[in-house]
């Protein structure tokens, strides 16, 4: 096994194509290709982390938090990013980041608050937009059924659960040669128009590379006449944070009782409380301050958060609980997530949970 069959795996569960624009995530250290003896996964890496993949002689660290964040102009030791990533180079560890992937992800961050918090009826929050392609192309009338296969076996159809793929084809009609195509067939030295059929097809966006490369191979023309669209869609399936609801309604101070507990937080930093019961929860693990106005619109009663500034909380205004639990509590389940998962997919290799506490906040 090398680092992509496992970056293939990771991806699988959160594609790097529904990250934040302003994230890093993927491979940030390593080769791609170099044989894992060994994956450690971690909520943040560290120099502490880069050791303790040392001593359990993993050459892979799978890390939420991408230690590279912003761009590095040199590389001499004077910061703990520039130390990590000269001692993870200097032993041959990999580091992989999945960051905001798998934020978004349907099973990811904000749906283990949820299972921790015991939350039934979940959805997105905040779903994201254009997360759906659809490519328009002509082939000759004996080739559809050809390309058509081809797209659906690598997923092409399939709109927001990749695991039930419904082949969604629109306009299969025939054309007489299209004139932005070019009918040559190359060695076949057929040059002249031939009868074309118009196919149409959705799919989910992290599969452009592949629809295209199968068009590409597939199609017999040399030059294929094709076009793909950005579909301006709410996608239920991807999207920041999540809401869910309580199997019964808590007092404001239980709940915030229930909550310390549950995600394992020495303190809880919340807006005033309201004059009712909390049933309806909604969780973004992480800075969160963005969605409070989506949380309030959803109708829940509480949102819970982290990085909440002193000016957030008047947000709340006196309609929904703000709880903020810190940043590193909120997220600190994630790697039991990744580890769960690679461990289903990977049955003949050990995956190994970090030790390392790597929470830089301490309370007095």
């Amino acid at each position: 096994m090398i680092v992509q069959d496992v970056i293939n795996h990771l991806e699988e569960l959160a594609p790097l194509a529904y990250a934040e624009d302003f994230d890093n995530v993927g491979l940030l250290v390593g080769n791609k290709n170099t044989k894992v003896m060994g994956v450690l996964v971690t909520l943040d890496t560290l120099e502490a982390v880069v050791d303790e993949a040392i001593a359990e002689n993993c050459n892979l660290i799978v890390s939420f938090h991408p230690i590279i964040f912003k761009g590095l102009k040199k590389l001499t030791g004077n910061s703990y990013v520039e130390r990590v990533v000269m001692k993870a180079i200097k032993h041959e560890i990999a580091i992989y980041a999945i960051h905001t992937a798998l934020d978004n992800a349907l099973q990811g961050v904000n749906d283990m608050i949820c299972n921790q918090l015991e939350l039934t009826n979940k959805q997105i929050l905040i779903p994201q937009t254009e997360t759906i392609k659809k490519l328009t192309t002509y082939v000759p009338k004996n080739e559809a059924e050809q390309l058509r296969t081809a797209l659906f076996n690598i997923g092409a159809g399939s709109i927001g659960n990749y695991n039930n793929c419904s082949f969604n084809v629109e306009g299969y009609g025939t054309f007489q040669g299209n004139e932005k195509s070019n009918p040559t067939k190359g060695e076949k030295g057929i040059t002249h128009k031939e009868e074309e059929t118009k196919i149409t097809i959705t799919y989910s966006k992290h599969l452009e590379s592949q629809v295209l490369k199968t068009l590409f191979k597939t199609h017999s023309y040399e030059e294929v006449a094709y076009e793909v669209t950005t579909l301006e869609n709410k996608n239920q399936h991807i999207g920041m944070g999540m809401i869910g609801e309580l199997k019964e309604g808590m007092e404001q101070s239980d709940f915030l009782t229930y909550l310390k507990s549950k995600m394992n937080t020495p303190c809880i930093r919340h807006s005033s409380f309201l004059n009712k019961k909390i049933k309806k929860v909604a969780v973004l693990g992480g800075s969160g301050s963005f969605a409070i106005q989506a949380a309030k619109a959803s109708g829940a009663d509480a949102f819970i958060t982290a990085d909440l500034k002193y000016h957030d909380f008047f947000s709340a205004e006196n309609n929904i609980l703000l709880a903020d639990i810190g940043h590193y509590e909120s997220e600190q389940f994630t790697k039991n997530l990744l580890v769960g998962y690679l461990t289903k997919k990977i049955t003949n290799f050990a995956i190994i949970l970090s030790k390392t506490n790597t929470n830089p906040v301490k309370y007095f």
